[in-house]
């Protein structure tokens, strides 16, 4: 990146470098960082324990450290902040960079590095972190020079939050913490390079408002992007849908941009989406997508993605567009001013229109015939817990509060998307690109702690939440009282199912013979753990988690051989989407229409 302008103007009072850091981030709006110490940053901890501005959450695994800032930047819009030790401290941060990259979260990552003339010497905890995080951050940087500390920090958190957000590493030596090093105020540092296009090119959203005004089966396709933009792009994509009376899809970090109880909701896009949305996809005739890059569990096989559609993409990245789908409509741009501008050229086409003129009925018709499938449908008989009425019934005594859910990673999270609505946004995280086991529930934590007083739920397995289950501690600690709510089948699901559809079901390593006692493991942790094994028994159990104020673990016993429908297989296309067998498919139905790709 070309070095920015800055002004020279510093403060007259000598700083170190560790205060350098702190002052920046104070200026930077940072209240939290989640983080844990080492040698290579003990300056930084020195530092921070004389600042009273900047609560420091100690968790029990950088992993989770990264996935708790993840969790706190997704439900506030913020920039999320790390702060680990060298070596081993900054390769375990690899894992939720990487999801943080994929997913397009804020992040800014102090990692400490040994003394600037030890690098290369594979000294004590020494790592090339640089090297290691350039793959999986959206940019990084080795200060140095105590005089480049404070235009790093504040470039860092332009790099962070502009265009297609992500995660930036910032690796400092322990000797540029412990030096002299003048600060420079954030309003001095202007960034030439990177300054991402936000504004639309106008004829090409007139030309898009042409495409919709024609259209006789259009479609919205919107992706997390516009939950980056920002609360009021959801208010304008709201506005503009109703407007134009054209369904709507969204993608699974999507979830929660546009209200899923609104009539012109068609569900989730995708391999578990619904039969409606895809079928709706694969039969447009325009398409308009707005923050979403199709990726292959959306698109499935790309030379049958929306065939006979004109396609328009908008997104602020323009590396995005055409990487995977050819589109005919390019627009490069944040999606909160593309919104408003297309709103208006929409309006501006509508009076010409009118309604009893409009072909888009008979779209609507076809749309509601394909509804009728009701492919979400399942059958709670019996007293074994189906999952997905375990997810509904969470879902419905949550409606009249405040909640915020997180997921793990596999069958629970696909039926968390499909089964627990979200009408507004930053209320779901989750992990979309990576797939990230063991997301969910430091995710959660980081949610609690910008949202205190609020009830936040961690939806999860019983495979994926004992990858991070060290965090209890962390949680009780800083009095988090997030709630665990686990899917217990004793299976990675997943794995699992995708095992009995393609591999002859066997199961091999997919099942876990040695589980804990979850709620012998929770009251280990002095929080609560409860347990459900009948559906008659889940009512109770939510009603009592909700009324603990103290971190809990729900153990939910559910169906082992329950699996997620719909299901496109990999490498099929949308319209050869299968649905669940009592819909007059099976497994064999399932592996017949091919797995190209996994």
């Amino acid at each position: 990146m070309t070095a920015p302008s800055v002004s020279h103007a510093h403060d007259p009072e000598p700083m170190t470098g560790s205060q350098v850091v702190l002052k920046a981030l104070v200026e930077q709006g940072v209240e939290v960082i989640f983080g844990y110490p080492g040698g290579a940053v003990l300056p930084i901890y020195d530092a921070l324990y004389r600042e009273p501005r900047i609560k420091h959450i100690l968790v029990r695994h950088e992993q989770a450290a990264v996935h708790a800032a993840e969790g706190y930047a997704r439900s506030t819009g913020k920039v999320g902040c790390v702060l680990v030790t060298s070596g081993p401290g900054a390769t375990n941060t690899v894992t939720g960079l990487t999801d943080a990259l994929m997913d397009s979260v804020p992040l800014v990552v102090l990692t400490g590095q040994v003394v600037t003339h030890m690098i290369g010497n594979d000294a004590f905890q020494e790592a090339d972190t640089v090297g290691i995080t350039r793959p999986c951050t959206k940019h990084n940087y080795l200060v140095k020079d105590p005089n480049d500390l404070a235009r790093v920090m504040h470039e860092a958190f332009h790099v962070a939050r502009s265009g297609r957000p992500g995660p930036v590493v910032i690796d400092l030596p322990k000797d540029i913490q412990m030096r002299p090093a003048p600060y420079t105020a954030r309003d001095q540092v202007k960034h030439r390079s990177y300054n991402p296009r936000r504004e639309p090119d106008l004829a090409r959203i007139e030309h898009a408002a042409e495409l919709l005004a024609q259209a006789r089966r259009p479609i919205f396709y919107v992706g997390g992007g516009v939950i980056n933009a920002g609360p009021r792009a959801c208010a304008l994509l709201k506005e503009l849908v109703h407007e134009t009376g054209f369904p709507i899809t969204l993608t699974l970090m999507g979830l929660g941009a546009y209200p899923s109880s609104d009539p012109q909701f068609l569900g989730m896009l995708g391999m578990h989406g619904t039969y409606e949305a895809n079928m709706a996809m694969h039969g447009a005739d325009v398409m308009v997508a707005i923050g979403a890059r199709f990726d292959d569990r959306v698109t499935g096989r790309t030379d049958a993605f929306s065939p006979n559609s004109r396609k328009v993409h908008i997104d602020v990245d323009p590396s995005s567009i055409n990487k995977n789908i050819a589109v005919d409509l390019p627009i490069v741009a944040d999606a909160e001013p593309a919104l408003e501008a297309l709103l208006a050229a929409w309006r501006r086409r509508a009076p010409a229109k009118k309604p009893v003129e409009r072909p888009v009925e008979s779209w609507w018709q076809q749309i509601d015939a394909w509804r009728q499938k009701q492919s979400l449908r399942f059958f709670q008989r019996g007293q074994v817990i189906k999952p997905q009425y375990a997810i509904r019934r969470l879902f419905e005594l949550t409606r009249d509060r405040e909640v915020f859910i997180t997921t793990e990673v596999g069958q629970h999270q696909m039926w968390a998307a499909q089964h627990f609505g979200f009408d507004e946004p930053y209320h779901w995280m989750t992990s979309g690109g990576l797939g990230t086991m063991g997301y969910g529930f430091p995710s959660a934590m980081g949610v609690q702690v910008a949202h205190p007083d609020a009830l936040v739920v961690d939806i999860a397995g019983d495979a994926s939440w004992v990858m991070n289950m060290q965090e209890m501690s962390t949680c009780m600690q800083f009095g988090l009282p997030v709630k665990s709510f686990i899917l217990n089948n004793s299976y990675m699901g997943m794995v699992r199912q995708w095992q009995d559809f393609f591999h002859g079901q066997r199961h091999s390593q997919s099942y876990h013979e040695s589980l804990p006692d979850f709620v012998k493991l929770a009251e280990a942790f002095g929080a609560v753990g409860l347990r459900a094994e009948k559906a008659d028994e889940v009512d109770g159990l939510i009603e009592e988690m909700i009324r603990i104020k103290k971190p809990v673990i729900c153990d939910v016993v559910v169906d082992r051989t329950e699996n997620v429908y719909p299901m496109i297989p990999g490498g099929a296309a949308h319209n050869e989407i299968r649905l669940a067998p009592d819909e007059g498919q099976d497994h064999e139905a399932i592996s017949e229409a091919g797995m190209a790709l996994v």
